[in-house]
């Protein structure tokens, strides 16, 4: 039976994502021969065991989007929601089995990510050690020295964003990671990214999953004042979207049908001022990924082939909510806070960014995706290639406050309250930390904190934040103030009381209880 999240479920749903891939996904065996431990690993969840053996290979091996989704979707958890005791466990990944591990530390490829830690090589295993119920004479059982190829690009975004989250986490809260200082975990994110360009050239031309990361990770480089690693990026980066400049389609992928490529394609295009690129993506994006008024198809991706590569049913059909909802929703919000007036966007990008999570179990357990199919019907049992899926969530999760024409005001992700001319929201979101007020096309995001509460006064234009108190991981928020549309009357946003600013944020003390605080718009 399909279970439906409610808004007052949502932060259930990431909380649950603790009990499987924090705890039962866990996999801990240190005498494991592929030395995958300790690491939250891919889970079947019809026999509610770990996924050790797959011919496909990359499922049992931590990496391509079948392996390491488990510990995509765990780290990018700790993003919308961080706990110390995830996060302990997860830096035991990082320092034992991704860097040195997953990804070369020197060598030939320094920074380089591999295709799989689990491969088939019969001659290096005791008699017998390979599960017979499979078929390893097919390409997808790749040997050790396959294994070890460092070319796959797609492999990439998944091990930036990993080191791009626990330097955030290091860098804006306090105690909660601390095997290796902030900039560790940037320069490792940023030198990932280059590597991708490296050692994966011919599939780097194309957009990537996840490739929204490498937008962030240069901003924070910018931020940082590490201007030498940002330009080196950039000009890595421009390199891509120039290509993609000349291209009429610029959204290709391995796959000719793929649908997944869009997402960075969109991210660098508008970056780099490419605008007319910007728009035959969203155009296509908008082709495939609908507004219908049913759970599986809203803001859901056309996505029919992945089962075969990810998933323990391998068919050919329809995938509702298969990894293209979240991610393809990242470039549609966007867009929309470029264009308020444009529902459309909202309704198809907060559908896709909302429908992945209708793939997490009442028990935390994420599949790769339903089976649309009327002769299946089921949610499938592999945890598959699901990060994507959630990475686009975490990306993207935010309470979106809307006065429309027809319905007055209303807000996606929260309650709606009228107090006199006074518009009070409260976001239920999975992260409240981000809020887009659309009358006034403002966007407001925490780095550190968490929303409490939001009022407009539609009359005045002010603005007023609740953040919620003090933690002793969070002792101050760090607020950012955006207006990406331009609203006819609007003036620019800022505090009403003067803050310090870090790395462009405002700096906020908080409160042992409800800290308020005031934006008014000058002109």
């Amino acid at each position: 039976m399909m279970w439906w999240p409610t808004t007052r479920s949502i932060w259930k749903i990431c909380d649950g994502l603790r009990l499987s891939t924090a705890t039962r996904q866990w996999f801990t065996d240190s005498s494991d021969p592929f030395h995958r431990a300790p690491a939250a690993i891919t889970y079947d969840r019809e026999t509610n065991r770990m996924v050790l053996q797959d011919s496909r290979v990359w499922i049992a091996g931590l990496s391509d989007e079948g392996g390491a989704s488990s510990w995509l979707a765990a780290v990018m958890k700790e993003l919308v929601q961080p706990d110390k005791e995830e996060l302990e466990k997860l830096q035991q990944f990082v320092d034992g089995v991704l860097w040195g591990g997953l990804q070369s530390k020197d060598g030939p490829h320094p920074y380089g990510v591999r295709k799989s830690l689990f491969y088939y090589q019969p001659d290096e295993m005791p008699a017998n050690y390979y599960d017979s119920n499979f078929d390893w004479k097919s390409w997808t059982s790749w040997n050790k020295q396959a294994s070890e190829a460092v070319d796959r690009s797609y492999d990439y975004p998944h091990v930036a964003a990993a080191y791009w989250v626990l330097y955030r986490l290091a860098r804006d809260r306090q105690g909660l990671v601390t095997n290796h200082p902030w900039d560790w975990y940037l320069n490792h994110a940023y030198e990932t990214s280059i590597a991708m360009t490296s050692y994966a050239k011919d599939l780097a031309v194309f957009g990537q999953m996840e490739g929204s990361i490498f937008v962030e990770i240069l901003a924070d480089l910018k931020r940082e004042g590490m201007n030498t690693q940002a330009e080196a990026l950039e000009s890595k980066m421009r390199e891509r979207a120039d290509r993609w400049r000349k291209e009429a389609y610029p959204f290709g992928s391995e796959m000719p049908w793929d649908s997944t490529g869009q997402e960075e394609v969109y991210a660098w295009t508008k970056y780099f001022g490419y605008l007319d690129k910007a728009e035959v993506t969203l155009d296509a994006i908008l082709g495939y990924d609908p507004a219908i008024p049913h759970w599986g198809y809203n803001g859901s991706a056309r996505r029919y082939w992945d089962f075969i590569f990810a998933a323990k049913d391998r068919r050919l059909e329809r995938q509702l909510h298969h990894y293209g909802s979240g991610l393809n929703a990242i470039p549609l919000l966007a867009e929309y806070r470029e264009h308020p007036e444009d529902f459309h966007l909202l309704r198809v990008g907060y559908g896709g960014t909302m429908g992945g999570l209708t793939d997490i179990d009442q028990e935390g357990f994420a599949s790769a995706a339903f089976h649309g199919f009327p002769d299946m019907l089921k949610s499938d049992p592999f945890s598959g290639d699901y990060g994507p899926n959630f990475f686009g969530h975490a990306w993207n999760t935010a309470t979106y406050i809307v006065n429309h024409p027809e319905f007055g005001w209303i807000a996606f992700g929260g309650n709606v309250k009228r107090k006199g001319k006074v518009v009070a929201v409260t976001p239920h979101d999975s992260f409240r930390a981000r809020v887009y007020i659309a009358s006034l096309g403002l966007w407001l995001t925490l780095d550190a904190g968490k929303f409490e509460s939001i009022e407009v006064n539609p009359v005045t234009g002010v603005v007023r934040v609740g953040l919620a108190g003090a933690t002793e991981a969070t002792p101050k928020g760090l607020l950012r103030i955006e207006q990406p549309a331009k609203v006819s009357g609007v003036g620019s946003y800022r505090p009403a009381a003067p803050l310090q600013s870090q790395r462009g944020a405002y700096v906020v003390p908080l409160q042992k209880e409800t800290t308020w605080l005031a934006l008014n718009a000058g002109r």
